[in-house]
């Protein structure tokens, strides 16, 4: 199978790369020519959207948001306008579902099919091809991809029609951006209280509380940790996302926006860039305290 592969950032390159080791050929597109010449190194093809539409059967987005999606897929110089029937996209950025189901039925128009098929897990899944993917679309196309999307992930589960994955997928960001925020705001309370919270992390994980996101956040906030697995900026984006598609079916969604508050807060004070485990930075400011130091 060859494949196109668009958008070659944190969690594009190591899939991109993941996809090359397990024998698929690549042709790859990205604004960052560095990036493209790192996979290009690995065994993959530069390419344009000419190449790609006319030489592969599948073709895999990994950008930003809704906006460059569209962009590269429905723009009137875009990649949508030269594919034709019988291909398959995958779009596994996170965007609004409502974005997804636009997309899929202008392709429908050309005769492509779509699988939005957003990821969970951060850069170090991406690199480790474990990932989590929530998969929205036309089942049978999924079954004919799953063995492709287990490459890059631990797991790919079918959610539904187009628009499922990426409902999925904010499903699960409200759930990663709220535990973090309780992680932070208990390591706070240790800190205040004289409790070391090194010791209280290792009391409580292995119970009720312990969960993914306290195993790999909780170290990085007792060390000061805020290198970016997942970056602010792009939690903002997608509780944005999540905000606007709960306001479109009624879904009430208060923890979300109080959260949204803290990150936007964050992203005001140059804290966009850091990894989303900088929420405890919100809670030292207040309680001016360092977490664990």
């Amino acid at each position: 199978m060859k494949i196109g592969f668009i958008g070659l950032g944190i969690m594009g390159k190591p899939m991109s790369k993941n996809l090359l080791k397990a024998g698929y050929e690549l042709l790859v597109l990205d604004r960052n020519q560095a990036s493209v010449a790192e996979v290009a190194a690995a065994g993959a093809r530069a390419a344009d959207y000419a190449a790609i539409a006319n030489e592969c059967e599948v073709v895999i987005t990994m950008l930003p948001n809704s906006p460059q999606v569209k962009e590269v897929m429905c723009g009137e110089e875009g990649l949508g306008a030269l594919m034709h029937e019988g291909q398959v996209f995958i779009d596994m950025s996170s965007i609004n579902p409502t974005a997804s189901q636009e997309i899929s039925a202008e392709l429908a128009k050309k005769g492509v099919k779509m699988l939005d098929a957003p990821v969970s897990g951060g850069e170090p899944k991406a690199i480790d091809g474990t990932l989590s993917i929530m998969v929205g679309g036309d089942e049978d196309v999924f079954e004919q991809m799953k063995e492709m999307l287990l490459v890059m992930g631990g797991s790919a589960v079918y959610c539904g029609a187009v628009g499922a994955g990426n409902t999925t997928k904010l499903a699960n960001q409200i759930i990663v951006a709220c535990n973090i925020q309780a992680l932070a705001e208990a390591m706070t309370l240790a800190q205040k209280a004289g409790v070391n919270p090194q010791l209280v992390f290792e009391a409580i994980r292995g119970g009720l509380a312990g969960s993914t996101v306290m195993d790999a956040k909780a170290p990085m906030m007792i060390a000061g940790n805020d290198k970016p697995g997942f970056k602010i900026d792009l939690h903002i984006k997608d509780l944005n996302n999540a905000l606007d598609c709960a306001h479109s079916v009624g879904a009430p969604v208060p923890m979300t926006a109080a959260v949204q508050e803290i990150l936007q807060w964050l992203h005001n004070h140059e804290g966009g860039q850091k990894d989303h485990s900088a929420i405890a930075q919100y809670y030292e400011h207040l309680a001016d305290i360092q977490i664990g130091r």
